[in-house]
């Protein structure tokens, strides 16, 4: 399950659309402001999944190859598939011209709320998926599971505390360089979601099966 957590955690992490909106959110004239409410908001979101899985589950793992447990290993077959399919098509579909998002246009006058809004919008919802189907296995009657749960949350959050923090610590070094980030993230939006779809589909896909037929 660690394992498992460590690898989702760092997919959702490494995705190059809502850290490409964070750096737009971080260079407006509230940007701290803004970048706070927008990563409490993604956090929020990957806890309040989490907790919805622990207390379906009540907090201990599900016998391994019962009906819940094998619910869950092919929740995370599928997402893993849906991950191999997805990424193929993006890659073999022909380039198309990337412009701004049309909401970039109003994000100088965004409140506190839109910015949590759009970390909702953004949150890589298969992936965060897979993070809630992985969970099921915890045991949160030991102090190692609930760790990882925490880490795995903190993980997936890791690029924007990291920005924000630079920010608040550096702000005119920070916006010089996050800006040069997000442009290198913009020339290589396609392959970064390419590469990230097809790695965690695979080991997502291969675990899955590994866990079915042991």
């Amino acid at each position: 399950m660690v394992l498992d957590l460590v690898v989702i955690g760092t997919a959702v992490t490494l995705g190059p659309l809502h850290n490409s909106a964070f750096i737009l959110l971080l260079s407006t004239r509230r940007g701290v402001r803004q970048g706070l409410a927008f990563l409490l908001s993604w956090l929020a979101n990957l806890i309040v999944v989490i907790a919805c899985v622990r207390l379906l589950t009540g907090g201990q793992p599900p016998a391994r190859h019962s009906v819940p447990s094998t619910a869950a290993v092919v929740a995370k077959l599928v997402i893993g598939l849906g991950l191999v399919l997805y990424g193929a098509y993006r890659h073999r579909r022909p380039p198309r011209p990337h412009g701004p998002p049309r909401w970039t246009a109003r994000i100088d006058n965004a409140s506190a709320g839109a910015a949590a809004g759009l970390a909702w919008l953004l949150q890589p919802w298969a992936l965060v998926g897979a993070g809630a189907a992985t969970a099921v296995d915890a045991d949160l009657s030991t102090l190692t599971d609930w760790l990882a749960l925490t880490g795995y949350c903190l993980l997936a959050t890791l690029s924007l505390i990291a920005m924000e923090v630079y920010v608040v610590r550096a702000p005119a070094v920070a916006n010089t360089r996050l800006d040069a980030l997000r442009t290198w993230l913009a020339e290589h939006q396609e392959q970064l979601i390419v590469t990230l779809s097809l790695l965690l589909g695979l080991y997502l896909t291969a675990r899955s099966i590994a866990e079915l037929v042991a």
